[in-house]
């Protein structure tokens, strides 16, 4: 009987120890970093969060890079799911360092002509 206690009582302080490690991980992430840095409220909509609702409460990397995480948070801004997804859609390509529009090559939407040899069809 004490076996038992003694091997749910391990086993309870490696589910402890495992969740304070996860929390740990967490706070160095970006998001948990961008909300302690700033206002639980969209910047763009306005709305505020707290409590369950906060997990719709993103983080946007304004230049569109992920990988871009500076410490000052400087590229970052909390937004509502519904913004983030508006703000997405007016950028749907993914902004590449070091290419522009110009320099972008434009693909096809559809690789099918059903006009391309009409002049030839029309001259029979």
């Amino acid at each position: 009987m004490t076996q038992k206690i003694s091997n749910d009582r391990d086993k309870l302080e490696g589910a402890f120890t495992e969740l304070r490690r996860d929390k740990e991980i967490r706070s160095l992430t970006y998001r948990e970093r961008a909300l302690k840095m700033y206002p639980w409220i969209c910047a763009r909509c306005g709305r505020e969060f707290s409590g369950k609702k906060l997990r719709e409460l993103t983080v946007h990397h304004k230049d569109h890079n992920h990988d871009y995480n500076p410490p000052d948070g400087s590229n970052w801004e909390l937004l509502c799911l519904y913004c983030h997804d508006y703000e997405h859609t007016k950028h749907p390509e993914e902004v590449t360092p070091g290419k522009t529009a110009s320099n972008r090559q434009q693909k096809p939407s559809s690789t099918h002509q059903p006009f391309a040899n009409l002049d030839k069809l029309l001259k029979k």
